[in-house]
């Protein structure tokens, strides 16, 4: 077996987490694929594998051939498509924020595998900043403000935010028609866990931001938890209107403080500017785009 069709081996083996399945892929023996691997090591002079009779798990110079490994396969798939006028196939990498690929990405998913029936999609869901290149990840989906760094962003447009409480809530503690209302008021808190410091309340009033933070009696730091919070009455919370919208329409939340409002929040794609853009990757970040455009949430 040349290096070429080792390394693909490997990274089958990476992600199967088991020798009998990537041998299964990739059509060789169970046999085999444990001499290559072997002989693989070897000539590397490293351990690129844990192997129990569970499962099989890549060490830390494994995680880094493994990196390596896609980086070369992926160059290499690209040269050829680029010369074969290929459709985009192989496997594309999406790094994501749960709920917005959940309200964004996945409800419209199928037309885009239906679009590119060559593109393999493996999304993984983490609220971490990740190295991409370290990773392996293709592209970021990611919502907030992003901190300085080398990637390419590529803008989706700006999340609708309202303020709102739960019916309960409001029949315990009335309904704030101004901001100094808010002085006997309780809001659920969130963090990110970059910072851990809960997030304040934000308005504009005459142009400019003001930023309050009512008594805090629950923090959390998860945007599923931050609504189950909300609608259990725990506080007022600022909150994306694709993630309440039902909410909204069946009376679960309502809406507070409307002559208020409070700052929209950019949602982004990202790429490493490394290396050339493989051709799956540019039809996602462009298919992406108009998915976001047609929002009525942005």
């Amino acid at each position: 077996m040349d290096r070429f069709d080792a390394m693909q081996l490997f990274v089958r083996i990476v992600e199967r987490r088991s020798f009998t399945e990537a041998a299964h892929d990739t059509g060789v023996p169970r046999s085999t694929a444990t001499e290559v691997i072997k002989q693989m090591e070897g000539r590397l002079g490293v351990q690129l594998l844990h192997r129990t009779t569970r499962v099989v798990r890549p060490t830390l110079d494994g995680q880094a051939y493994y990196q390596r490994c896609l980086s070369i396969l992926g160059d290499v798939e690209d040269a050829d498509s680029a010369f074969a006028n290929a459709p985009p196939k192989g496997l594309l990498r999406i790094e994501v924020q749960g709920t917005v690929a959940r309200h964004f990405i996945l409800p419209v998913l199928p037309e885009f595998l239906a679009a590119y029936p060559e593109i393999e999609l493996a999304i993984s869901e983490r609220d971490r900043w990740v190295d991409l290149v370290e990773e392996g990840v293709d592209c970021a989906l990611r919502w907030g403000e992003l901190p300085d760094s080398d990637l390419i962003v590529r803008p989706l447009g700006r999340v609708k935010r309202i303020t709102c409480a739960a019916p309960e809530y409001l029949r315990t503690f009335g309904t704030p028609t101004a901001l100094t209302d808010l002085e006997t008021h309780k809001m659920v808190g969130i963090w990110p866990m970059s910072t851990g410091a809960v997030l304040p309340l934000d308005f504009f009033v005459d142009g400019k931001i003001q930023s309050l933070t009512p008594s805090t009696q629950v923090s959390v730091n998860g945007p599923e938890s931050y609504r189950l919070s909300t609608l259990l009455g725990l506080g007022l919370a600022q909150m994306p209107l694709f993630h309440i919208d039902e909410d909204l329409r069946l009376g679960r939340l309502v809406q507070v403080l409307p002559d208020f409002p409070i700052p929209t929040v950019p949602i982004s794609l990202l790429y490493p500017r490394s290396r050339q853009l493989s051709s799956r990757v540019r039809v996602f970040i462009d298919w992406a785009v108009r998915s976001f455009q047609d929002s009525k949430f942005m």
